[in-house]
């Protein structure tokens, strides 16, 4: 008997996209998917097929029992996430409805689901119908178990994303320019280790001035600030910032003191031939779970209270904002790293009675940040470029010899905008698939 896709999705019957062996996994994936298809044309859609429906409480709740599960959903919350177009606009997805135009006690007269895979819905007391995919309402079910799936009571590290120490040297997720810019597969497999580590390389850029920014052109757009579009990094007599030395640099976030703060940061390697000037990366949630582990205290006390970083660079610039070292969700789970003790400036959010917990956890986090286990280490050539999650990942780099030359060029990108691009490419690589699977037929 056949199932519905997100049956087969959520229950191994896909393999998740990896670079492992991008063509083999690629066709692994593209004949599991024609299979698929080719067996629900073979035995037709049947309504035996899907998940069973029950309505409860008079009609304010609706039960799905999928596969191995069943999930309870309330009528105001499927009335208000409809799918229908007049629910929501066709071309753009947003809602064509308040919450003021469902009635506080609108209820289900009926639920069914039709050969197109799609929850069908009839609300009362004010008639109202809609439809709703079958596989969206399973990825967007709230009634589960809570720590099986999302991140859930307790899980400290937000859902895809995965830690790290020095052993990741190895593992770091790496492109060539040209493969990034023509193929979407390797595109996709990169912006996604950003998105799962928090620090991705490439290699092979051209060695030209602001070829960064064509990087962040790869997927978004370039957060500019009061350096411009991008800065360069490169020593300097009267610097307006430490960066602009030879001095090594504390591993940090960079630009607490702006609000928002940058999202990415990019750095591009033009020349480094000096001594020294090794480029560091610290996993912020590694150290965050590693202080939770030894002191939940010290890790209640940098995620309570509020830090205050300022940066005051020239006559028309003073940047200030408060923000925790450790910033967390409603939930608990990790949000941001907040840390740059060179931009830290006095502390006086913190209560008397907590001020020493609070020093001896900033202590600690700072000795973590430069745990030679947890860092990763590495020395840009030209034509290199590195890139961070500004709200997790630590960076930093040794200090160099005045002789010889290194010359980076850095730039900022907002992270929404790489996730966006993922969203868009995991679907174009699906339908694509999709096509060639008809092709085959």
């Amino acid at each position: 008997m056949l199932v519905s896709d997100c049956f087969l999705r959520n229950h191994g019957c896909t393999t998740h996209y990896q670079k492992i062996d991008r063509k083999n996994t690629w066709s692994f994936e593209q004949d599991m998917s024609c299979t698929r298809q080719q067996e629900r044309q073979q035995a037709g859609a049947s309504k035996s097929n899907f998940p069973r429906l029950s309505l409860l409480d008079q009609g304010r709740i609706l039960e799905v029992c999928w596969l191995d599960s069943c999930s309870r959903f309330h009528a105001v919350w499927l009335r208000d996430n409809g799918q229908s177009a007049n629910t929501r606009d066709p071309s753009n997805h947003q809602k064509l409805i308040t919450l003021q135009d469902i009635p506080e006690n609108t209820a289900l007269e009926s639920a069914s689901i039709n050969p197109d895979n799609q929850l069908e819905l009839q609300f009362k007391p004010v008639q109202w119908r809609t439809v709703i995919d079958i596989d969206w309402l399973w990825k967007n079910r709230y009634d589960r178990q809570p720590d099986r799936e999302s991140g859930g009571s307790g899980r400290l590290l937000p859902p895809n994303n995965s830690t790290w120490d020095t052993t990741f040297s190895t593992r770091i997720p790496t492109v060539s320019w040209a493969d990034a810019k023509s193929s979407p597969e390797a595109l996709l497999d990169w912006l996604s280790g950003v998105d799962r580590y928090g620090v991705a390389i490439m290699n092979d850029l051209p060695r030209k001035n602001a070829a960064v920014l064509d990087v962040i052109g790869l997927f978004g757009y370039v957060r500019e600030t009061n350096y411009g579009p991008f800065f360069e990094i490169r020593s300097e007599i009267n610097p307006v910032n430490l960066a602009y030395t030879c001095k090594g640099l504390e591993a940090h976030t960079d630009n607490p003191y702006r609000n928002p703060t940058p999202g990415l940061q990019f750095f591009g390697c033009l020349e480094n031939n000096a001594d020294g000037g090794e480029s560091v990366v610290i996993d912020g949630f590694e150290i965050a779970e590693i202080l939770r582990r030894e002191n939940p205290a010290w890790f209640e006390s940098l995620c309570r209270y509020n830090a205050r970083f300022e940066y005051r660079g020239s006559d028309n610039v003073h940047l200030l904002a408060d923000r925790p070292m450790i910033e967390t969700d409603v939930n608990g789970q990790l949000c941001a790293i907040h840390f740059n003790n060179r931009s830290c400036n006095a502390l006086t959010d913190i209560p008397f009675a907590s001020m020493e917990t609070y020093y001896q956890a900033y202590r600690r986090f700072s000795e973590l940040a430069g745990a030679s286990y947890l860092q990763v280490k590495f020395k840009l050539a030209p034509g290199q470029l590195f890139v961070t999650d500004n709200a997790r990942v630590l960076h930093g780099r040794t200090g160099f010899s005045g002789a010889g030359n290194r010359w980076m060029q850095g730039a900022y990108a907002d992270r929404d905008s790489l996730q966006s691009k993922i969203r868009v490419l995991k679907k174009q690589l699906k339908t694509s698939r999709s096509r060639s699977c008809n092709k085959t037929n």
